[in-house]
C-alpha cells in the first residue's frame, strides 16, 4: 500500500477524533503526507476536522457513514428482506423488554441506579444494554433503508427514459 493508502485505511478504523500526528503514526507516513491525504478526505466529505487537547484532528464523516450503511443495506437485502429483518429485531426489542420489565433501554438503565445488583448481575446488564443498544442502532438503520429503497434503488439503476419519480 502507498502511504495515502495506509493514511485512509487508518483512516477507516477511527473510533474517535484523532489527532493528524497519531494518524501519520499509526500509517507510517510524515505528518505531511498525513495531513495531505487528510485535506483530501476532507474535501471529499470523508471526514471531518475538529480539534483535540488544541491540536487539529480528524474523525469519519457520521452523515457519509450512515448513508453508506443505508445503501449497503439496501444492496444487499430486498425490500421483503429488510421488513424481515425490521420484524426480528423488534421481536429482539421486545424479548429484552419482556425479560427484565422495562418497556425501553432508559428504562432498563434506570433500574440499575434504583435497584442493588451484585458485580456478576451488574456485567449482565451492561451486556444487556450494549445488546439492546446494537438493536436500536440496527432498527434505525433498517428503518431508514426502507425509507430511503425506492430511491436508492432508482438512482442506481441504469438511466432509461423514463422520468424520475424524485422531484
Amino acid at each position: 500500500m502507498s502511504g495515502r493508502e495506509r493514511v485512509r485505511h487508518v483512516v477507516e478504523l477511527l473510533e474517535e477524533p484523532t489527532p493528524v500526528q497519531e494518524i501519520a503514526d499509526r500509517a507510517d507516513v510524515s505528518r505531511a503526507t498525513a495531513d495531505d491525504e487528510l485535506q483530501q478526505l476532507k474535501s471529499d466529505d470523508w471526514v471531518t476536522e475538529t480539534t483535540v487537547d488544541g491540536t487539529k484532528a480528524y474523525d469519519l464523516n457520521p452523515v457519509r457513514i450512515l448513508f453508506d450503511e443505508v445503501t449497503d443495506l439496501i444492496e444487499a437485502h430486498s425490500r421483503d428482506g429488510l421488513e424481515s429483518q425490521l420484524t426480528e429485531l423488534k421481536e429482539e426489542q421486545e424479548a429484552l423488554a419482556a425479560e427484565y420489565d422495562a418497556s425501553s433501554l432508559n428504562e432498563f438503565r434506570k433500574q440499575l441506579a434504583d435497584e442493588e445488583f451484585s458485580a456478576e448481575e451488574l456485567r449482565e446488564r451492561r451486556n444487556v444494554i450494549a445488546t439492546w443498544e446494537a438493536i436500536n442502532t440496527e432498527l434505525g438503520l433498517v428503518k431508514h433503508a426502507l425509507q430511503l429503497y425506492d430511491d436508492v434503488i432508482e438512482l442506481s439503476s441504469p438511466r432509461t427514459d423514463s422520468p424520475s419519480t424524485l422531484a
